[in-house]
């Protein structure tokens, strides 16, 4: 039997997350025979009652409180940090407006062994999501088509077997305790969004196999914002605040991802930050990313 651990980290979204737990419990009654799971959730200050409702309906999850400014990142690493307490066979991240099919577990496993069979170890799993009305998909795998300008394609699944990725989404992410092993829990550098494409690349460097399911495992919408709609009707300040801010264009981790993974554009990355803020109507329409 598979000892699993549950990493969520949540922030006023009540309804959200416990509509995952709920998905996240009937996907486990089909493995239940296979896998037993505890799960690690951080509530990172919610005033929307997030904590006591989880506490009511599901006694057994370790509720984790946060700072109230530990963002995404910060607040997987709390759950993280907690879970790596107690010995698992895997760790398995995911996001609190994600809800998971019934056979996500099943997929995982069988992608688990297929990552033992092939690579003689095991890896990172991501499971792609779609959009529950448009079908489209939202977040998964995604391999380089331009390093050096930081383009890629997403890999989409093909219904068949395991395909390999350079970055993975948390949104659904299996990964296996050798991984935690040889190369720890996301970076303490990251305070929001790339942490989790930090950590596949760091796998796939160390040549741990990093792999997107055969299907779809959940339903996931993007609601990401496109920052430079108002970008540049914003005062200066205001600019300067946005592109430092963690759910804004956070600029410090984007800096730092480069730094890691991409160096050569370090410089340029600097200095396109910079000039979003000082000529904002030219990144506006043309809706770059840092």
């Amino acid at each position: 039997m598979y000892k699993i651990a549950v990493l969520l980290t949540c922030f006023n979204r009540k309804q959200k997350t416990l509509d995952s737990l709920k998905h996240l419990y009937l996907s486990l009654e089909k493995v239940k025979d296979d896998i037993s799971i505890d799960i690690y959730l951080t509530d990172d200050g919610s005033t929307d009652g997030t904590a006591v409702a989880v506490a009511e309906n599901y006694p057994n999850i370790n509720v984790l409180q946060g700072t109230g400014s530990l963002y995404w990142a910060g607040g997987m690493r709390n759950s993280w940090n907690e879970a790596i307490k107690t010995e698992y066979d895997a760790f398995l991240l995911l996001n609190d407006d994600t809800n998971v099919y019934d056979t996500m577990f099943t997929e995982l496993i069988e992608t688990h062994a297929y990552s033992q069979k092939k690579y003689g170890k095991g890896g990172i799993y991501c499971g792609p999501t779609m959009d529950k009305d448009s079908k489209e998909y939202t977040y998964g795998g995604h391999n380089f088509t331009n390093k050096f300008l930081a383009h890629f394609t997403k890999v989409l699944p093909n219904g068949k077997s395991p395909q390999s990725c350079e970055l993975g989404n948390a949104n659904i992410m299996w990964v296996s305790k050798n991984v935690v092993d040889e190369i720890g829990i996301l970076s303490k550098k990251y305070i929001h969004g790339l942490a989790d494409y930090d950590y596949t690349l760091m796998a796939v460097k160390k040549e741990l196999p990093v792999l997107v399911t055969p299907n779809y495992l959940g339903n996931c919408s993007d609601d990401h914002t496109n920052p430079y709609k108002t970008f540049a009707k914003l005062s200066f300040k205001k600019r300067v605040t946005l592109l430092h801010s963690p759910v804004g264009l956070d600029f410090k981790s984007n800096l730092e991802y480069n730094r890691q993974h991409f160096p050569v554009r370090l410089p340029i990355v600097y200095l396109m930050g910079w000039a979003k803020v000082i000529f904002p109507t030219i990144y506006a329409k043309r809706h770059s990313n840092l």
